[in-house]
């Protein structure tokens, strides 16, 4: 699994399933936190339910538990380096 393809389909995930149109993959940095007010994403709980859904069909990983959401999902780096550990 390509690391930096990865990295590059999460974003277009989000991008997608969150509907945030109005950004591109090339704008959100990998190591900046998704949900927070630096990404410019302006993600919320909604969205996070969206992303963890979209995680579950597109690569067979369950996020159900909150807390371990929010160790996983936190920035594209992070969320990146998860599934390719999951997938190995």
């Amino acid at each position: 699994m390509d690391i930096e393809q990865l990295k590059h389909d999460l974003k277009e995930m989000i991008i997608t399933e969150c509907e945030k149109e109005d950004i591109t993959p090339d704008e959100i940095e990998n190591d900046v936190e998704l949900f927070s007010d630096e990404s410019g994403l302006e993600l919320d709980s909604l969205d996070a339910l969206q992303i963890s859904m979209s995680i579950q069909k597109k690569y067979g990983i369950r996020l159900v538990d909150p807390k371990e959401f929010r160790r996983v999902v936190t920035t594209i780096d992070a969320l990146s380096e998860f599934i390719k550990e999951q997938n190995e």
